[in-house]
């Protein structure tokens, strides 16, 4: 019995201190304020100020005056002046050199079906290749010293994760070299 009554004087709480105005008491007299009118009408008058603050301010325009626009003065058009362009000087472009990594491997099985790094679903025919640092969608072109092979993949996952090693090769990309196995391969930056 007690725990109804405690229940219950908790989930009906009373008075917290609000109040609204009742007839039964007088509201203080600073809420309002004499106005003192002068009426040529008989009996009482009802004044209703408005509610824009715009109408009550000083800038408000009579019946009697003119709106004029501000004059703008056009101003004439600047004209760019001109730059003298450098001249062009012949340079000479070096192309990517072959760069011999002793110790590249492959990965694929266990993580076929799967999302790589970059977002790319791995499969068996997938040709890429992973790369600690390289952004996603980097061109790497490898050549297999062996047999000549060469292919351009683009980085599509994050490793490898064996101290030493720069690169792993998917399994299409070791297929399509002929090096599905740890050891020498050129590569390079770039396409061919």
């Amino acid at each position: 019995m007690t725990l109804i009554v405690m229940f219950a004087a908790v989930a009906v709480p009373g008075p917290v201190g609000s109040w609204a105005f009742s007839p039964n008491r007088t509201p203080s007299a600073e809420y309002f304020a004499s106005v003192e009118m002068a009426a040529s009408v008989r009996g009482p008058v009802t004044t209703i100020l408005p509610l824009d603050p715009y109408a009550r301010s000083a800038g408000v325009l009579d019946e009697q005056m003119t709106l004029r626009e501000p004059d703008f003065v056009a101003q004439p058009l600047r004209v760019r002046s001109k730059v003298a362009q450098p001249t062009v000087k012949p340079a000479v472009v070096r192309k990517p050199r072959w760069r011999l990594d002793g110790n590249i491997s492959w990965y694929g099985p266990g993580f076929y079906g799967k999302r790589t790094a970059c977002g790319v679903a791995m499969t068996r025919g997938l040709i890429g290749v992973a790369h600690r640092s390289l952004p996603c969608g980097t061109p790497v072109t490898f050549k297999n010293p062996r047999n000549g092979r060469v292919v351009t993949a683009r980085v599509v996952d994050r490793g490898p994760y064996v101290s030493g090693r720069q690169w792993d090769l998917t399994g299409g990309l070791c297929r399509a070299l002929g090096h599905c196995y740890t050891g020498s391969i050129y590569w390079k930056l770039g396409g061919r």
